[in-house]
């Protein structure tokens, strides 16, 4: 039996040639592989309230505990870095309950995205909320960030996932994940468009930059209330965009199921997993540049305001970014469609020697041109690896024929492991405040303050970003199906009728 394989530039269709018979054509039409628009929209749409929130938290968060909540800059590193292993640890904990789950009418992923949806916006809530207490905030704010990241993790792991429940096509798979990059990166930057312009009252210059006060200055009430009114704002988007995901995408059943039999155990699965070698160094590698640029984040702000005289320039700078990222992820896409997804690659380390200009000459149009390359390099950065992870699943299946379910494995385990060394480098960093001699509230830093802070957003996401792309570049990329003729007859799998 001979089976070809054709994909075009739009679809995927399969025709099959059994001996000397002409090719028998699929029992559907030829573009049931390709999306609507409107379905990328809404796909694209459903991502955006997590990195709306995410947005405000990375680059908001740490200023808010530090300076409105005054919390010590020890805790806040205990608060940061609890949350982020919270999300890390929900990550293979919603992947093994995903994957043990049973399919519904509206499927298997998207009862979790719906069902994760109020309690989500509810954390994000409580998260800015001012209790009127003073001594437990920390423990407060420690609850409500676990929380909040261990509800997100629970919905982006599903979400994520369904890009291999869109279309069993390659091409149209990478068509909807630059959907929905674009679409989170917009989420990313009304996250900090509305959550900055909302909160900018809350941090205008101090009137004691002559003459500081010996302590810190106190919490106005009208910064609390701001950061409420914003926090209100992005938690009703969950919903929003939630039932928009529902009403636009319909999740397709797994096609790659055996015929008899049950698919791998989670814990299989993941064993199975972490030992695929092209899956492994595409984790090693975004261990180091997804945390670099999670420092380069949340440390941004706290420069401008206290390292730098750039305090009316901070929501410019972070608009800037977000704006740069968003106009170029179509751009990026081209690119990776073109070039490779390894030569894209070297997008990343653009941002390298200007962010070691910004703490050598911390000026305004500095800090513009930086923002502005900035968002170059953290629009490949959040792009690469998600559309390398589909390759990666295909090429685990060409080698490892098993059930359903191994596409959430694969996810949840990278999100886990990104997001742990997110929660090291945070929490680290943040500590090193605590050394520095950080002083919540006060609107004058020591020296020590600042030449750490300088060091936070160069050196350190410099180092980790060439180590990176070091480990990234070693090694062939994975083969997915179209790109390997001995393994066509794997192309089954991606249609949903059989040859008796």
């Amino acid at each position: 039996m001979l089976v070809e394989a054709q994909e075009g530039a739009g679809n995927c269709c399969v025709s099959v040639q059994v001996g000397g018979l002409a090719p028998v054509s699929p029992p559907q039409d030829s573009r049931a592989g390709q999306l609507s628009f409107c379905t990328k929209v809404c796909y694209g749409i459903g991502g955006m309230p997590n990195q709306v929130a995410s947005s405000a938290t990375a680059f908001y968060l740490q200023l808010f505990l530090l300076d409105v909540a005054q919390i010590p800059a020890a805790q806040v590193s205990l608060v940061l870095f609890g949350g982020k292993v919270s999300g890390a640890a929900a990550d293979p904990v919603a992947g093994f309950f995903i994957n043990r789950s049973s399919r519904t009418g509206s499927g298997r992923l998207m009862p979790w995205v719906l069902g994760c949806t109020p309690f989500i916006a509810g954390a994000y809530f409580l998260l800015w909320f001012l209790p009127p207490f003073s001594s437990l905030r920390g423990l407060w704010y420690s609850a409500f960030y676990c929380l909040f990241q261990a509800l997100a993790t629970s919905l982006q792991v599903p979400y994520a996932a369904l890009t291999m429940r869109l279309t069993p096509c390659p091409r149209e798979r990478d068509s909807a994940t630059a959907y929905r990059m674009t679409m989170e990166m917009a989420g990313t930057l009304m996250g900090a468009a509305v959550h900055g312009l909302l909160v900018s009252g809350a941090h205008r210059p101090h009137p004691c930059e002559d003459a500081a006060p010996p302590g810190p200055l106190a919490v106005s009430a009208d910064a609390t209330r701001l950061y409420s009114i914003a926090a209100a704002v992005v938690a009703m988007m969950y919903p929003v965009c939630s039932g928009l995901l529902c009403l636009g995408v319909k999740e397709r059943p797994d096609s790659s199921a055996p015929a008899s039999g049950q698919g791998l155990s989670f814990l299989a699965g993941l064993g199975l997993t972490v030992r695929h070698p092209p899956y492994l160094k595409l984790v090693i590698s975004f261990l180091f540049i997804s945390a670099a640029i999670q420092v380069e984040q949340s440390y941004l702000v706290l420069f401008c305001t206290h390292a730098s005289r750039l305090h009316d320039h901070v929501q410019g700078v972070v608009l800037t970014i977000l704006v740069s990222a968003v106009l170029s992820t179509p751009l990026w896409e081209w690119v990776l469609q073109r070039f490779g997804k390894k030569t894209s690659a070297f997008g990343i380390c653009v941002m390298v020697p200007f962010a070691i200009l910004l703490a050598a000459v911390p000026t305004a149009p500095v800090a513009y041109v930086v923002a502005f390359v900035s968002g170059l390099s953290i629009a490949v950065s959040l792009l690469l690896p998600w559309s390398m992870l589909p390759d990666v699943v295909d090429d685990f299946q060409l080698q490892h024929q098993h059930g359903p379910g191994l596409e959430t494995i694969f996810y949840s385990s990278y999100v886990f492991f990104t997001k742990l060394s997110g929660a090291g480098a945070l929490g680290i960093s943040t500590l090193s405040l605590e050394f520095a001699g950080y002083k919540a509230g006060a609107c004058k830093q020591a020296e020590q303050v600042v030449v750490t802070l300088k060091v936070l957003i160069g050196a350190v996401p410099t180092c980790m970003i060439l180590t990176g792309l070091c480990i990234l570049m070693a090694g062939p990329a994975p083969k997915v199906p179209s790109q390997d003729p001995s393994r066509r007859l794997s192309l089954q799998r991606r249609t949903s009728y059989s040859l008796a």
